[in-house]
């Protein structure tokens, strides 16, 4: 028998080789420790060092276990009994074999990692160099594209500079064109008025002289002619100015397109000579998700196509009128001449108005004006009629309005409410039949106003025809115009 608190001699037959197995799992050594100390309630942490927080616990609970429990770490290290290893009064630590598996799994999970570390950095170094190849070449690309953009916009500027001098071109030859026309229908108001002044003074006749001659004819077909001849040169300046908005408004294109590409081709080339070292580059984040596009590549140079076609066609368009409107003029002012011409033969005659037609226009002029009154006085009672209803209008409308100040369930639709609402309808249509009604008298009389207007003018006008005067007339077309002023050259 050995004394108490005695060295107990260990024995070892030899050493156990390593195992390459696992350490067993933590809830396994648990388990064994409970199977071997049934009367402890340990646990035990093997995620610490080794020195277990059940140690602790057990010797908290139990002080004579050791010099590290709560109770003996009061006691003076002087006075401290050395410590006694005695396996009857500590539980098993780990075995040879559990260290043997723990340094193997230590190395094999370090060799593991140094060899996934050292493949993750080939790849990495690869696909960085791949990255960066693939990336210069989009890059190469994409200057290559930019180059060839400002390649095709140059293009473009040119044929656009080119029609556009064409186009400025035409549009001031259309312009004088114009204005040639424009003086030639100012010059034609002369002989028109000659003319005119010569019929105006020719109706002053009275008595037997009062006939419809030749020469009367012949002014009256100066007057066509003249009047022609007008109306074929407003049509051309009509023509004319609608044709120059299309010219400008082809020109207009032309130079905003211009502008575009001028525009485009300072941005193009700007990226274009953009390097990596480059000044004012900077991140733009969700730039590429941004599609501010409006057309393609074949829509944007039929665009420019399309407007070079438009500027030709209207340049074209614009030379025909130009040709045109040089031999309307020719034209018109030869046959202006030559009726001239047989107006003054046959101006010896006189022609006169008949006082019968003097009669009939006084005649119209009396009974417009009697109509004029009655309308007048219809619209009065019109009017009156309006106001009248009115008033049954509002007394409905104040009625129903009323009513619907009535409380809760008295909000009944009875046959009062109804009756109010037809009465509003038909008195409201009432008022708006009186009121078309009124309107129409009111664009009657306004007719029948426009109407006594013209009767007066034509009354003045036959006033003026008891004037004659041959030499008066004969002197007054002394200042008809020449053939150049009439072609709008002075």
């Amino acid at each position: 028998m050995e004394l108490l608190g005695s060295m107990l001699t260990a024995t070892y037959d030899r050493p156990q080789p390593a195992s390459t197995s696992f350490l067993p799992a933590i809830s396994t050594l648990t388990s064994s420790y409970r199977d071997r100390f049934p009367h402890y309630n340990l646990t035990h942490n093997l995620s610490l060092p080794w020195r277990p927080s059940t140690y602790y616990k057990t010797a908290s609970n139990y002080p004579t276990l050791g010099p590290y429990s709560s109770r003996a770490q009061r006691v003076c290290e002087s006075t401290m009994l050395p410590f006694v290893s005695n396996r009857t009064t500590l539980f098993t630590r780990y075995t040879a074999d559990d260290w043997y598996r723990s340094s193997l799994v230590s190395l094999q999970e370090s060799n593991s990692s140094r060899h996934n570390s050292e493949r993750l950095r080939v790849d990495t170094s690869r696909l960085i160099q791949d990255k960066y190849q693939q990336i210069r070449k989009t890059q190469a690309d994409s200057t290559q594209n930019l180059g060839e953009r400002v390649n095709d916009i140059a293009f473009w500027k040119s044929e656009i500079i080119h029609e556009l001098d064409e186009m400025i071109g035409e549009t001031n030859a259309l312009t004088d064109t114009k204005k040639r026309l424009e003086r030639a229908l100012i010059e034609a108001e002369a002989p028109l008025q000659i003319t005119r002044e010569c019929l105006f003074h020719r109706e002053k006749r009275v008595g037997i002289d009062l006939v419809h001659d030749e020469a009367e004819k012949e002014l009256m077909t100066e007057i066509d002619v003249i009047l022609c001849g007008q109306e074929r040169m407003r049509r051309y300046l009509d023509k004319a100015i609608a044709q120059l908005a299309s010219d400008r408004a082809a020109q207009h294109e032309l130079e905003r397109d211009l502008s575009d590409k001028q525009t485009a081709f300072r941005i193009d080339d700007k990226c274009k000579d953009l390097r990596n070292t480059s000044e004012g580059v900077s991140y733009f984040r969700g730039v590429e998700k941004v599609d501010a596009t409006v057309s393609v590549p074949e829509s944007w140079a039929k665009f420019t196509d399309d407007n070079i076609l438009r500027s030709q066609s209207e340049r074209a368009a614009s030379r025909k009128l130009r040709d045109d409107t040089e031999n309307l003029l020719v034209v018109t002012a030869n046959e202006m001449w030559n009726q001239f011409n047989k107006v003054n033969l046959a101006f010896t005659n006189r022609i006169a108005e008949t006082a019968d037609a003097k009669n009939k226009i006084h005649i119209h002029l009396s009974k417009t004006l009697q109509e004029i009154f009655q309308t007048e006085m219809s619209i009065e009672s019109i009017r009156k009629a309006i106001k009248e209803k009115s008033a049954f209008l509002k007394v409905a409308q104040t009625r129903l309005d009323e009513r619907t100040r009535r409380p809760n369930i008295e909000l009944c639709r009875d046959m009062a409410q109804l009756r109010l609402v037809n009465e509003i309808y038909e008195v409201d249509e009432t008022i708006q039949t009186l009121q078309k009604r009124l309107r129409d008298s009111e664009d009657t009389l306004q007719a029948l106003v426009h109407c006594k207007a013209t009767l007066e003018h034509e009354l003045a006008v036959k006033a003026n025809t008891l004037y004659i005067d041959q030499e008066k007339c004969m002197s007054m077309r002394k200042s008809y115009p020449n053939t150049l002023r009439l072609v709008g050259f002075c």
